[in-house]
């Protein structure tokens, strides 16, 4: 069985695609480097994180991109023996505009490499590219309408302004014809994140609609001709929680279609999983997967009937041997090797030697204290994604402040305005200390606020830094050399805020909670920080 979600924590908008007997997802990473997750799998029902593509920074710099920018909704394909990655790179997001640019990149292999960027257009985001049986390419977006009555996320927003395909010159490296719009979506609003596919001689689209909120849905279309007219499937949604506000999944909406080699058809999506009572999804954007059949009038419908995602679906039929998943294990990093584990990953900088070295001192994750917390350009923050509801975090870590400017520790992280860490700085009258840093949700909340005061004073040497969560509570922990137990400091925090729904809403921002560590120095003596263990534990 397929137990949903099979990507746990912030795994947004996915992109499937099989080749043979594996099947690869490709997700969105916004101002997460490097640029896109692949997951891949044998049976669908076990998935192993394999490569982020967008490794340099003639891919992608996202330096200055604002939070909730970068890399949306990029789309996995694979023919004439390369696969093919197309994404988006979204400079802006508040105001009128996005300034999404479109780009593609091309690798033999799913592992690389992957080519430099070949520029598509920047009329709106969430791209795909459409291989046809006559080897024509399409490549279709939605368009972003930038006019002031088109502002602000209303329903039905004309900012979302159809689905726009054109025809794709690979060997030019361009597009070329006429600029179709082809659909305007359904009366939900909203329409984003296209992706064709043919069957029995219909081309089939399926959108996103609604916001990527608790309206969000999969929208889904057909036409005899590529440029259209398309028809809406008869119940317009094949996927969506809207109108099930007690399902385990909510949010659901924005995925891909994939056939298994014995024709058995399964549907990508994404989800949430609030909590109450905030109704806040604590983990992000998650990605699932739903069976489904073809109706007598060729449209899809899922297996269970209705449009309501299961949490378990059965896998399918023709599955090679593939190892179990182990979504609850403890993992321990030692930053013993010369490259990041690749369950980390640092903030919009390509030149991550600026702010962090795995040399530098053998053994130990160095990060390099650069600009603040909350910087748009160059901070030192090295996390993995939350997974789970319940967690513990310990992270073992020298540090030597000389002031107050100069702070490095543990965090739990979501963007510049939602975040808690806990910090080891210097205070005029305490010494070396340990203090809390919080920002409670976006505006007008989102002044930073020390929960534990100037703090308290520690002894010298590495200390133990961790944080447990439950649920919607985090507390903070220490533990200096030679001490059996750890302390709590400070209260116990808000942990709800750090997720999607907080602060502005379910629209504000649309990333996902992390847990990493961080240095920053705003005095710009860049003093280091040594990190030598990173632990995380699901709790039951």
């Amino acid at each position: 069985m397929i137990q949903n979600p099979i990507l746990p924590g912030f795994n947004p908008d996915p992109s499937i695609c099989r080749v043979g007997e594996d099947y690869y997802i490709a997700t969105s990473t916004f101002e997460w480097f490097p640029g896109v997750q692949i997951h891949h799998s044998r049976d669908l029902v076990s998935w192993t994180l394999l490569t982020r593509p967008l490794t340099r920074a003639s891919q992608l710099d996202m330096r200055g991109n604002p939070d909730s920018c970068g890399i949306w909704a990029p789309c996995l394909s694979y023919a004439d023996g390369l696969f093919w990655l197309v994404y988006t790179d979204v400079k802006r997001y508040d105001g009128s505009f996005k300034d999404a640019h479109n780009y593609i990149v091309t690798a033999p292999a799913i592992e690389g490499p992957w080519s430099d960027p070949v520029y598509v257009n920047s009329s709106g985001f969430d791209p795909s590219l459409f291989h046809d049986e006559d080897g024509r390419k399409w490549f279709v977006n939605m368009q972003w309408n930038h006019r002031p009555e088109s502002l602000f996320g209303v329903a039905n927003s004309p900012a979302f302004d159809g689905i726009l395909l054109q025809e794709w010159d690979a060997q030019a490296g361009t597009l070329t014809g006429p600029v179709h719009n082809i659909f305007a979506g359904s009366g939900l609003g909203l329409v984003e994140g296209p992706h064709l596919f043919k069957r029995n001689g219909f081309y089939y689209l399926t959108v996103a609609e609604g916001g990527t909120g608790y309206d969000h849905a999969v929208t889904m279309a057909r036409s005899r001709a590529i440029e259209g007219p398309y028809t809406l499937h008869p119940n317009a949604h094949l996927i969506s929680s809207k109108d099930a506000p007690q399902a385990a999944l909510q949010r659901a909406g924005h995925g891909q279609y994939v056939e298994t080699p014995d024709g058995e058809i399964y549907h990508t999506h994404l989800c949430g999983r609030p909590l109450p009572p905030h109704r806040r999804s604590a983990l992000g954007r998650e990605t699932a997967l739903q069976k489904c059949v073809w109706g007598e009038d060729d449209w899809l419908y899922l297996t269970q009937g209705g449009m309501v995602p299961a949490t378990e679906v059965e896998g399918p039929s023709f599955a090679p041997n593939a190892p179990p998943a182990e979504r609850d294990r403890e993992v321990v990093t030692r930053f013993d090797g010369e490259t990041l584990p690749i369950d980390f990953q640092w903030l919009r900088t390509p030149f991550p030697d600026r702010i962090f070295s795995l040399t530098a001192n053998p053994g130990h994750l160095r990060l390099y204290g650069r600009e603040s917390i909350g910087s748009w350009f160059e901070q030192a923050l090295v996390a993995r994604r939350q997974q789970h509801h319940r967690v513990r975090v310990e992270v073992e870590i020298a540090f030597e402040p000389e002031l107050y400017q100069q702070v490095a520790g543990l965090t739990h992280y979501y963007n510049r305005h939602k975040l808690h860490a806990l910090g080891i700085t210097r205070h005029e009258r305490l010494g070396r200390c340990l203090t809390i840093l919080s920002c409670p949700g976006d505006y007008p909340e989102s002044r930073l606020t020390f929960p534990a005061g100037s703090g308290i004073a520690v002894p010298d040497g590495p200390l133990t830094l961790a944080l447990e969560i439950n649920g919607n509570g985090l507390q903070f922990f220490w533990r200096g050399a030679g001490m059996a137990d750890f302390k709590a400091i400070g209260p116990e925090l808000d942990a709800s805020v750090i997720s999607d729904e907080g602060g502005r809403g379910e629209h504000g921002s649309f990333t996902g909670a992390f847990l990493g560590v961080f240095a920053f120095d705003i005095s710009g003596r860049a003093q280091p920080a040594d990190v030598s263990r990173f632990v995380y534990r699901p709790l039951p």
